[in-house]
């Protein structure tokens, strides 16, 4: 979405296992939002197949802990499928490193879990206008949740010391692909992922598969599989 358009919010999805929370946050959304048409998921895997069912929702709200996902990996595999449509995360965890990391993987905002109505409608009427919304007390920071990469520069020089097979893991993994998943388009043991995910996140500086794909972004990791600059 260009970050200068405007967009009208009829209808989202919100995916959060708590039918309480759903239940007050989907009012919420009706008194302070005007969205009327809301439809609810319990885990990450029911709303992608909302999604890929046909409903097109036109914001996304989602909760970093579900049954099925834990984390921000739950937004990287959500956006990959979402693409263009905002995605705002509703949670209680609402540390700045985890409001950043949230931002580099591609949320269009962040809301604290059991904020005011207020909060909530500022929020939506900032997203409707095509702006990011982060809470008023969070500055961006260059560094936090990416491995200790703070600049393009030093992701590429890790980045490049990946393997091809490597990189092409990697690139799946961008695209929320799980072990299995990769595995079958690899036509490889679903154990030799495991081990090639391993020595990416040791290469990466990383301990995790977000921190990984948070890497993978700062350095527009797509254009060095292009170029062809991994090694082999």
């Amino acid at each position: 979405m260009d970050s200068t358009a405007t967009r009208t919010l009829n209808s989202a999805m919100i995916v959060d296992d708590h039918p309480l929370f759903c239940d007050a946050l989907s009012m919420t959304m009706r008194a302070a939002v005007g969205i009327e048409e809301i439809r609810t998921a319990a885990t990450l895997e029911e709303g992608i197949s909302r999604l890929e069912d046909g409903f097109d929702p036109d914001v996304i709200l989602l909760d970093l802990n579900l049954p099925d996902v834990s984390g921000l990996d739950g937004l990287v595999r959500l956006k990959s499928v979402a693409q263009d449509t905002p995605i705002v995360v509703v949670s209680s965890m609402s540390d700045e490193r985890v409001l950043e990391a949230a931002r580099r993987a591609g949320a269009s905002g962040f809301v604290p879990k059991h904020s005011q109505r207020e909060t909530f409608r500022a929020a939506f009427d900032e997203i409707a206008a095509g702006r990011p919304h982060f809470p008023h007390d969070y500055s961006a920071s260059d560094s936090a949740e990416t491995g200790g990469v703070a600049n393009p520069d030093e992701a590429l020089h890790r980045l490049g010391q990946l393997t091809r097979q490597q990189a092409k893991i990697l690139q799946l993994i961008c695209l929320g692909k799980l072990n299995k998943q990769i595995a079958y388009d690899l036509s490889i043991a679903e154990t030799t992922v495991k081990a090639h995910v391993t020595a990416i996140m040791r290469k990466l500086g990383v301990q995790s598969r977000t921190q990984a794909v948070l890497i993978a972004k700062e350095a527009s990791f797509a254009n060095i599989l292009q170029d062809g600059s991994a090694q082999r």
